[in-house]
């Protein structure tokens, strides 16, 4: 076979951080390949170029087809891809972490496996949130209750400033068109800003479905972690879009929401906002590392790699009196 064309696959260390990275792309009805260390789009109106490292998160739509060559590219690279629907409105899959560590991963389950450190990072959620207000003695029903009526309260808010009408959160997960204007534009930007945490989320090693407020979804902590920022971001550019009445309200959505955080400051504030709830002593790395190790009830971990056991080794013992199982290891041949 002869020599593989391409660029050699970057080390960890040489790739942007998730902060220094584009939001995130939205591509439909294309044909995405590779050039070098870009990928390439190309629709009825030409092709463009993509540094693929400089990506967060790739939204593949309908009519996006994809090549392998792009796919090793973008998976050396550690964006992110995450298959949705029309408009990017639904989530189908997604690729595979940036960093080596499970150590996020590993915090994230004990943490919310433990009522008392669940609600501690509830809390701390919500708190976000409230900066003016003392939750620490909360239960998840008040939690859930001053949630509700801030929430409410932006959204009057918002449709006093654009003189959109407001008559609830009401829409069709299965019929995007089932809807009026307002309720397609929150569809469109918060699909949008699902994507981009989830796609911080996963790049950092955590479980999109270990949630600390919402649960029993695969996507329970994306919906965590996404609600610290739609009053900020979402919400607004949804009424402000809807106010205008465009033709195509979720396109223009999608690319309002695009334009507000193009900067890559909120893919920081979330990976900042990650670590500082799930830990209080990140260390940069701690994210990097990419080596395994064995677990060891006594000392945490031991090395991997290394031949355990010798002590036990029995010299004496004939090779031909082991035979091989259909299985894992072997078993001694019975006299």
């Amino acid at each position: 076979m002869g020599k593989f064309e391409g660029i050699d696959k970057p080390k960890l260390k040489e790739l942007p951080q998730i902060k220094e990275r584009i939001s995130f792309l939205y591509l439909e009805r294309c044909l995405i390949n590779r050039h070098d260390s870009a990928i390439t789009v190309t629709d009825e109106r030409g092709t463009v170029h993509v540094p693929a490292a400089t990506l967060g998160v790739i939204l593949l739509g309908p009519g996006a087809n994809i090549s392998h060559r792009a796919m090793e590219l973008i998976g050396d690279t550690g964006a992110s891809v995450i298959w949705v629907g029309e408009r990017g409105v639904r989530y189908y899959a997604h690729g595979r972490p940036l960093t080596h560590s499970s150590r996020l991963l590993e915090t994230q389950a004990a943490l919310v496996s433990n009522i008392r450190t669940r609600l501690a990072v509830a809390r701390q959620m919500y708190q976000m949130r409230f900066p003016n207000e003392d939750v620490s003695q909360m239960t998840m029903q008040q939690l859930r209750g001053r949630e509700g009526a801030r929430i409410r309260a932006v959204y009057r808010l918002a449709s006093k400033k654009t003189g959109v009408p407001w008559n609830g959160r009401e829409y069709n997960p299965d019929d995007y068109s089932d809807s009026d204007p307002v309720n397609k534009a929150l569809s469109a930007a918060h699909a949008c800003l699902y994507g981009v945490a989830h796609s911080v989320i996963v790049a950092m090693g955590c479980a999109p479905g270990l949630g600390f407020v919402h649960t029993g979804h695969e996507r329970s902590f994306v919906y965590d972690i996404a609600d610290l920022y739609k009053a900020e971001i979402t919400i607004p550019i949804a009424f402000d879009v809807a106010s205008q009445n465009p033709d195509d309200i979720g396109a223009v959505t999608r690319r309002a929401v695009r334009d507000a955080i193009a900067d890559g400051k909120i893919m920081e504030r979330i990976a900042a906002d990650i670590r500082n709830l799930l830990l209080t002593d990140a260390r940069e790395e701690d994210f990097i590392t990419n080596t395994v190790n064995l677990w060891d009830e006594k000392n945490g971990f031991v090395k991997n790699a290394v031949s355990y056991g010798k002590e036990l080794d029995e010299p004496d013992l004939a090779d031909d009196e082991f035979v091989l199982t259909e299985g894992y290891g072997t078993i001694l041949e019975d006299e």
